[in-house]
């Protein structure tokens, strides 16, 4: 079967290019993929796959095979970024401020192709195979939205697994580990608020600048002291905003960062410590301060047992040379990460560093674009993967 697949892939290369390029000119951005979502409708459907909408933006491909059996199910993310293209390709993204600079259109491409493939092999199939195609990963979030208006059922999905095309890896070389691969990703806004007056008389003032800066300096302390130098943690303040006039001293600073770490338990209590720290200095300073944290996007956790089966899959479709175990997973964030909370499943990377040939840059860069010839190993991994899980 492994041999037949590679054959219709071979014989689909040229489409797949033709589909990628047609995304790649099209780019829209979280939640207004309307055109995007529609051309992915109507080609699923022309391979005869069951499909509907699950939002206004999200579409959902089934395709139901011979015999009963588990669902499977694929994931691509189909939202673009407001960047500005810059890659002179002549198929450059028609639309002003919006590029596929996160490969967000071979994530499409792929699972399209798997789905087209997959299509001509139903009698092989004893099971379900579930299509996602989501939009918003950028943000705010459409991996959440879908499973809440139930992509993950009729039929219950008991695996799922995605990808993200990725230029740290070299071409087609692919990246996983059993465990944490990506980040949680976490907001958190912060007003000191002190009382304003003239500069050159700060003792008739409460300086919220001053707090906010000594603010910024200790909140470092919860990294750099009360963690494990052998955990992976980020906190950083992103916006430091005070201040209208050279001298007058400001009512009020505010701030704004995010954290991000692997181990799942810093979601309870970084938030904890944190405000403890931002009290502990307002009250010193004496001012006052609203604190505010959101939980974004969880830790990406790669199921253990399934991360072993995929492994498996991997090497014999691609060889073990080409089936990197990551030392260190990444301070990204994923919204994939949803999914994995609800169903076993694996989110690996699929290399694109070819410097040969000018693929170097890295994902959300203007002039960002990646070898084509990515597709047809993203698809057949794809493939095999749900061929082996579904026998």
């Amino acid at each position: 079967m492994k041999s037949l697949i590679r054959k219709d892939i071979e014989e689909f290369k040229n489409q797949l290019i033709e589909i990628r390029r047609y995304f790649h000119q099209h780019p829209e951005l979280g939640l207004k993929e309307y055109k995007t979502s529609k051309k992915i409708y109507e080609l699923l459907k022309s391979w005869d796959v069951e499909v509907e909408y699950l939002s206004e933006t999200g579409v959902v491909g089934i395709i139901k095979g011979s015999n009963p059996g588990k669902t499977i199910a694929l994931r691509a993310d189909i939202d673009a970024l407001p960047i500005e293209e810059n890659t002179g390709l002549d198929f450059s993204s028609k639309h002003d401020h919006a590029m596929h600079a996160c490969g967000h259109d071979g994530h499409i491409t792929m699972c399209l192709g798997a789905a087209k493939i997959l299509s001509k092999h139903r009698e092989d199939i004893s099971g379900n195979v579930k299509f996602i195609f989501q939009p918003a990963e950028e943000g705010p979030g459409g991996a959440k939205m879908l499973i809440e208006k139930g992509v993950l059922k009729n039929p219950d999905v008991d695996a799922v697994v995605g990808l993200h095309i990725w230029p740290e890896l070299p071409l087609n070389s692919i990246g996983v580990t059993g465990g944490p691969i990506m980040a949680a990703a976490d907001r958190f806004d912060i007003e000191v608020i002190g009382k304003g007056g003239h500069g050159a008389i700060p003792e008739l003032s409460i300086d919220p600048i001053y707090a906010a800066s000594q603010l910024v300096n200790t909140l470092q302390s919860i990294v750099s002291r009360e963690s494990s130098p052998l955990e992976s943690i980020v906190l950083s303040n992103c916006m430091f905003h005070g201040g209208d006039a050279f001298n007058i001293i400001p009512n009020s600073v505010k701030i704004s960062g995010t954290t991000r770490y692997h181990n799942p338990s810093f979601s309870k209590t970084l938030p904890k410590r944190m405000d403890e720290v931002v009290k502990g200095v307002c009250n010193t300073l004496r001012c006052n301060y609203e604190f505010k944290y959101s939980h974004w996007y969880p830790v990406t956790l790669n199921d253990s047992d399934f991360y072993k089966f995929f492994k498996v899959v991997a090497e014999d479709v691609l060889g073990t040379d080409k089936v990197i175990e990551l030392k260190n997973p990444s301070m990204g964030a994923e919204d994939f990460s949803f999914y994995l909370e609800k169903v076993p499943g694996i989110y690996f990377f699929l290399g694109t560093r070819d410097e040969e040939n000018g693929f170097d840059k890295p994902i959300h860069h203007p002039e960002y674009n990646f070898s084509e010839d990515i597709l047809k190993t993203g698809v057949e991994l794809f493939c095999n993967t749900v061929l082996k899980y579904l026998s």
